[in-house]
């Protein structure tokens, strides 16, 4: 298991869409693949352009190619919502 903050910038407007797919049961059932989602601690920024959450993943690789678009669920809806986005490995 490794900690880590992913911050995805989304385009104007499309926040209620974005977390329409996180919290719907596609979204829930991809994410599961990668990360402990009761552990996860999500934040957004007031503009609603700034979602992070910190992760505890137990595959990295499934992570990246879930926000990479290389997963084919989650990239229509990337594609459509994000800017971009970064990952950080959290140390103690």
């Amino acid at each position: 298991m490794q900690d880590m903050l992913v911050v995805v910038k989304l385009k104007e407007g499309k926040f209620e869409k974005f977390m329409g797919f996180m919290q719907s049961d596609a979204g829930m059932a991809e994410r599961k693949k990668f990360v402990d989602v009761t552990k996860s601690v999500p934040a957004v920024a007031p503009d609603k352009k700034t979602f992070l959450a910190k992760l505890v993943v137990h595959n990295i690789d499934a992570m990246h190619a879930f926000l990479d678009g290389s997963n084919p669920v989650s990239k229509p809806i990337w594609d459509e919502v994000r800017d971009s986005y970064e990952i950080y490995e959290l140390k103690k």
